[in-house]
């Protein structure tokens, strides 16, 4: 989490533009991410530019050429490109700066990508720079300036705690998933060049982005040759949302990130107008853990599934839809949906656990969500096959996720992650462990018999530690004597009153 000095930045960044008039949450958010975005492109590139000058090489991908750029034809507007770089702006004057960057700047990062359908060239292009004086702008570029973008956990957690001072981001799922949980979903899930991955309910991308990171980890050298990275740039990534700001956000991260061209769309994904069915390998996704949607908009498909209006329940059924067979799931959900008890509920677990492969279900502490939720939830992850297949289920109760349960979430020692991860590698030696243990599996016909409850506490064993009490002879005495004692101090107590 953002604490001390950073977060004294980021506050103050927001203050100066709040002060400065701009005074929605989620327009603040935007400015600020434009600016962010901007310093990335300048600092990706003089980075690029140090390798390639020690390497000796010529770099020929580059946002910032040499020469004059050509902001607009209509009426012709250009500048040098070196005036478009952030280490250059920077140190103009106040009111210099405010005309480069509204006038240059801003309109040149909206061309990126003109020309192709991309999600960031589809996203950006009715986007206004609204930051309204030099003063302003001036003294959010110095903080922006000072903090360390090429430090991603640092930079991640900055994100994070802007998204969180938005008014409404408890109510309407616009926050991030913490992103050492997404990075534990994604190393167990371990996504491949061969995956096609979609998040349905998508955010920031939160979760495509650490997919993305973990394939540039462990496919280094596949990614040298230019079909697969022609199939990373445009083909691996989907991510849906209904929030254009999100879609925004989401599209200037993955081109951040490598994926230039990842298939991001506004789209309801719960509606009939989504009708990709058996289209991806892999899902991952944190979907709004309440509300509910119109019956009539549902798509028909998913009605099928369980009857219902809650979204928490039909994001589930749509990650079935979406996979083909074979594909993964790995998804977090309310504690309600492993034992809620409406006919939807059941019917929805019916669907997991007898017709799907369910194979794990993670319950995690209230705490991780805080300090925009304390509702508790689990991670759910399950292979669709459609004729069945699970044999059964392995259960983990996370108890600490290195960090402390409040609303400060401090690191602490005790950190579950870790041992999940060891565990998953190696669930043959779970097949040994009690139900008294933190793990432990669980025979699919046990979890049939109950309704196919999956709250870990209906299979946990609380081992029974017999107390002793003195013999009641001996209570007894010490009852009589604790009333005498009372008696005397009751008749000293009178005495006393008496004189």
């Amino acid at each position: 989490m953002v604490t001390g000095e950073v977060r004294s930045k980021v506050d103050s960044v927001w203050d100066t533009l709040w002060t400065g008039g701009i005074t929605s949450p989620i327009t603040v958010l935007e400015q600020i991410t434009y600016l962010m975005f901007m310093k990335l492109l300048d600092d990706n590139q003089r980075r690029e530019e140090a390798k390639a000058e020690k390497l000796q090489v010529p770099l020929t991908d580059r946002v910032f050429r040499d020469g004059p750029c050509v902001i607009s034809e209509s009426p012709r507007v250009e500048t040098d490109y070196s005036n478009l770089r952030w280490h250059i702006f920077r140190h103009q004057a106040p009111e210099q700066m405010l005309a480069t960057v509204r006038d240059f700047v801003f309109p040149f990062i909206k061309t990126l990508g003109e020309g192709r359908d991309t999600a960031f060239s589809r996203y950006m292009k009715d986007t206004v720079f609204l930051i309204p004086t030099a003063r302003v702008l001036a003294k959010v570029v110095d903080v922006l300036d000072s903090l360390d973008m090429d430090n991603k956990d640092m930079m991640g957690d900055v994100y994070e705690y802007l998204l969180g001072k938005i008014a409404a981001a408890g109510e309407n799922g616009q926050f991030r998933t913490p992103r050492h949980i997404i990075s534990m979903m994604v190393q167990m899930m371990k996504p491949t060049l061969s995956d096609r991955m979609v998040d349905p309910a998508m955010g920031s991308a939160g979760f495509l982005l650490q997919c993305a990171a973990y394939i540039r980890e462990h496919f280094s050298r596949e990614l040298l040759r230019a079909d697969n990275r022609r199939r990373f740039v445009s083909e691996l990534f989907s991510g849906f949302d209904t929030d254009q700001s999100m879609l925004r956000i989401g599209a200037m991260n993955m081109m951040l990130h490598g994926a230039d061209e990842p298939n991001i769309r506004y789209r309801d994904s719960l509606s009939a107008e989504n009708t990709e069915r058996n289209a991806y390998s892999l899902v991952m996704a944190n979907p709004p853990f309440t509300g509910s949607v119109f019956a009539e908009d549902i798509s028909k498909d998913l009605q099928a599934v369980c009857k219902t209006t809650k979204t928490e329940l039909l994001f589930l059924a749509l990650f079935i839809r979406m996979l083909q067979v074979g594909g993964r799931c790995a998804c977090i959900v309310p504690d309600g949906v492993l034992f809620g008890s409406t006919r939807a509920h059941k019917s929805l677990r019916a669907e997991l656990v007898q017709r799907q492969c369910l194979r794990a279900v993670i319950s995690m502490p209230s705490g991780v969500f805080k300090p925009y939720a304390g509702v508790s939830t689990a991670i759910l992850i399950f292979t669709k096959t459609d004729i069945g297949g699970t044999d059964k289920v392995w259960f983990y109760d996370m108890r600490a996720d290195g960090f402390s349960l409040d609303d400060k979430r401090t690191p602490v020692e005790q950190n579950d992650i870790p041992d999940i991860l060891a565990r998953w590698e190696n669930l043959e030696a779970e097949e040994s462990r009690s139900r008294s243990e933190q793990s432990f599996f669980v025979p699919v016909q046990e979890i049939i018999e109950h309704d196919c409850d999956l709250s870990i506490n209906k299979y946990k064993q609380v081992p029974y530690t017999p107390v002793e009490y003195p013999p009641t002879e001996e209570l007894l005495q010490e009852i009589d004597s604790l009333h005498r004692e009372i008696l005397a101090d009751l008749t000293e107590l009178h005495r006393l009153l008496e004189k």
